[in-house]
C-alpha cells in the first residue's frame, strides 16, 4: 500500500497544527460558530443532532494493521468506544468533544489517515474496489490510480469550492463492486483491442434528491491522458455548474441540462488546455505510486486444513459459502468479515473488533485490510490452510455472521438517530428486518438479495440501487417509508422504481416480509435472483404481494 513520504507528513501535521489553533480560538470564543463552521468542515467535523461527528476518509478503503489500530484506538479514548463504517469507505465518530479533535487527528497523522475534504464541496475521499489488487477477475489493480487522483485532488486550488460535493469512484474489472455509476466521476480499468491498458470514463452519475446513472463520456482514456483529463472535467464542471441552486449543483445536472455532447465539448475545450501542462510529471508519479502497490509474497502450502473443515463444520462451510470470494492467487481467497450480525446496527464496530480485526491481518492476512462500501470489513489475503483458525477467532468476537450479500447484509445510513439531516430512522428498520429473516430461517434460501435503507432524499444508504430500496421520510410528523425495486449497482447499475404508497414504522418489515416471501413464489427457481425476476417479470407481480389491499380490490373490480 502507499506509504507516506516526507511531504505527505508535513502537509498533514501541519494541517493538524492548523486546526489545532482554531479549536482553541472556538472554545475561548475569539471565533464564532458561523466563523468556524467553514474551518471545521474542511476537517471534517460536523454538528449532528447529538454532537459533533468526525468523518475520518480511508482512501480508498485501504488500511494497514496499525492504522486500524488507531482508529479502535480513536473509539476507545475519545468517543463511545465504537466506529461506524461508511458507504464512502470512511469512518464516523459520533461523540468526539470538540477540545479532543485535535488530538484525535493527531493520532491519525501519526499513523497516515486524516479527516480532510471529508466534507465541503470538494473532491471527497476517491473510493474504489473492495476487492482491489486480489480479485481474480480484475484486469489491473484500481488503487494506485486512486491514490493519484488523491494526491491531485487534496488541497488542489482549483477545486475547494466547487458547485457541490465530488465523488470519484474506480474500478479494475468488468464486474463492478464500486458503484461507478452513481459517481459524479467513474472510471473502469479497461484494455483495448491492441492489449492496452486504459480507461472508460463516465460522468454525471449519483443518487440523492435526483439520481442518475452516470454515461460514458470517453469509451478509452490512456494512462498518460487519464488525470490531466479528470482535471478538464472538474474544471469544466466548476465553470458550467450551478450555483444559484445547491439541488441544481451537481455535476449530474450539469450533463443533464447541457448534454453530454456539449458537456464533453467542454472538457475538450479544457483537456487541450491542462494536457500540455501536465509535462508528464503525473506518468512518472503514477509509476513510483504503482511501485508501493506491489502484491505481498504469496505463500504455497497444503489446503486439506481448510477442506477438511468444510466437509466437517456445517457453521464454517456456511461462512465459507457466502463470505469468501475468488482470489487471484492459487489457495487463497479473499474474507469479507461482516459488520451486519442481524440485530447491530449495520457498518459498526467496536474498538475490540477492530482490534481484532488488526490481529487477523497480521497474523493472517499479509497487514491489509478494507472497508468496502457496503460496510464490511475485508482481508484480502488469506491463505485457506488459515481459514478455519482465522474463523474461529471472528466467532470468539461476534464478526462470523454468514450473511453476506444476503438479505441481513443491509446498507443503512445513520439516519434519524445520528444525522440532523435524516427525516426518518435507518438503524432500528435495518435490525428489525434482519431480525425477522434470522426467525423465519430462509436468508440462504432467498439467496442474493441487496437491501439498502436511507434515513432522508440525500441517500446516504444508496436506496435507489438496491434491489430493494427503503427511504425513511417524514409525513405530518409521522415517519414514513417508500419502497423502491429493481435499483442495482453493478454494471447493469439501474435506478429503483417506486412501488407505491408509503409505510408507517410499524407496516415496513412486514411488507418487506411479505415481498421476499412473494418473490420465492415467483421466481422460475432457486437460482434465479431477486433482481433477475424482477427484471423478467417486471413491476406488476411485485407490486401485488407488496399492497396486497390493492390487489384483492382491483380482483373485486375485474369480477364485477
Amino acid at each position: 500500500m502507499y506509504h507516506y513520504n516526507d511531504f505527505d507528513r508535513a502537509f498533514v501535521q501541519e494541517r493538524v497544527n492548523q486546526f489545532r489553533g482554531q479549536v482553541e480560538r472556538r472554545i475561548d470564543g475569539s471565533l464564532k460558530e458561523e466563523e468556524f463552521r467553514p474551518l471545521r468542515l474542511m476537517n471534517g467535523l460536523y454538528l449532528q443532532l447529538h454532537a459533533y461527528m468526525l468523518r475520518v476518509a480511508i482512501p480508498y478503503g485501504t488500511l494497514n494493521s496499525d492504522q486500524m489500530r488507531t482508529l479502535a484506538l480513536l473509539a476507545e479514548k475519545w468517543d463511545r468506544g465504537y466506529g461506524h463504517f461508511t458507504t464512502r469507505q470512511n469512518i464516523q465518530y459520533n461523540w468526539p468533544a470538540l477540545r479532543d479533535v485535535p488530538d484525535m487527528l493527531q493520532a491519525l497523522a501519526d499513523v497516515g489517515l486524516h479527516a480532510i475534504q471529508t466534507s465541503g464541496n470538494t473532491i471527497r475521499n476517491v473510493t474504489a474496489d473492495h476487492f482491489a489488487g486480489a480479485a481474480a477477475d480484475e484486469i489491473a489493480d484500481p488503487r494506485p490510480v486512486a491514490e493519484l487522483l488523491r494526491q491531485w485532488s487534496t488541497d488542489h486550488p482549483e477545486f475547494q469550492f466547487l458547485p457541490r460535493k465530488f465523488k470519484i469512484a474506480v474500478t479494475g474489472a468488468a464486474h463492478d463492486r464500486a458503484v461507478i455509476q452513481a459517481h459524479d466521476i467513474g472510471i473502469q480499468i479497461v484494455e483495448n483491442a491492441k492489449g492496452e491498458i486504459g480507461y472508460k470514463v463516465l460522468v454525471g452519475g449519483g443518487l440523492g434528491r435526483t439520481p442518475m446513472i452516470g454515461k460514458v463520456i470517453e469509451e478509452f482514456v490512456s494512462q498518460e491522458d487519464l488525470l490531466p483529463y479528470c482535471e478538464a472535467i472538474v474544471a469544466a464542471y466548476n465553470l458550467m455548474g450551478r450555483r444559484d441552486n445547491k439541488y441544481k449543483a451537481r455535476i449530474k445536472i450539469t450533463v443533464f441540462e447541457n448534454g453530454l455532447d456539449a458537456f464533453r465539448d467542454a472538457v475538450n475545450e479544457q483537456f487541450a488546455r491542462t494536457k500540455p501542462a501536465f509535462s508528464g510529471v503525473d506518468v512518472k508519479l503514477f509509476e513510483e505510486i504503482r511501485a508501493q502497490f506491489a502484491p505481498p509474497a504469496w505463500r504455497n502450502a497444503p489446503i486439506e486444513a481448510y477442506d477438511a473443515a468444510y466437509a466437517a463444520d456445517p457453521l464454517f462451510r456456511s461462512w465459507a459459502d457466502t463470505n469468501l470470494a475468488q482470489h487471484r492467487a492459487e489457495g487463497y481467497a479473499i474474507v469479507s468479515v461482516s459488520l451486519k450480525k442481524p440485530g447491530q446496527t449495520p457498518g459498526d464496530a467496536t474498538a475490540e473488533q477492530m482490534r481484532v480485526l488488526a490481529e487477523l491481518a497480521d497474523l493472517y492476512g499479509h497487514n491489509e485490510l478494507r472497508i468496502s462500501h457496503e460496510q464490511n470489513v475485508i482481508i484480502p489475503h488469506v491463505h485457506k490452510s488459515d481459514l478455519p483458525a482465522l474463523y474461529a477467532k471472528l466467532r470468539e468476537h461476534d464478526l462470523a455472521a454468514a450473511n453476506i450479500g444476503l438479505v441481513s447484509d443491509i446498507i443503512a445510513c445513520p439516519g434519524m438517530d445520528y444525522c440532523a439531516l435524516a427525516t426518518a430512522r435507518s438503524i432500528p428498520v435495518a435490525q428489525q428486518i434482519a431480525l425477522r429473516f434470522e426467525e423465519l430461517k430462509l436468508e440462504h434460501d432467498v439467496g442474493p438479495l441487496k437491501i439498502k435503507i436511507s434515513g432522508c432524499i440525500n441517500a446516504c444508504g444508496h436506496h435507489h440501487v438496491g434491489h430493494i430500496g427503503i427511504l425513511g421520510l417524514d409525513r405530518a410528523g409521522v415517519e414514513n417509508y417508500q419502497v423502491t425495486l429493481g435499483g442495482s449497482g453493478d454494471e447493469t447499475a439501474s435506478i429503483g422504481e417506486r412501488a407505491g404508497p408509503g409505510f408507517s414504522a410499524e407496516e415496513i418489515v412486514p411488507a418487506i416480509e411479505r415481498l421476499v416471501l412473494g418473490y420465492l413464489d415467483l421466481r422460475s427457481g432457486p437460482e434465479e435472483t431477486f433482481l433477475a425476476a424482477y427484471r423478467r417479470l417486471g413491476p406488476a407481480p411485485f407490486k401485488a404481494v407488496l399492497y396486497p389491499e390493492q390487489e384483492a380490490k382491483r380482483e373485486r373490480a375485474d369480477a364485477a
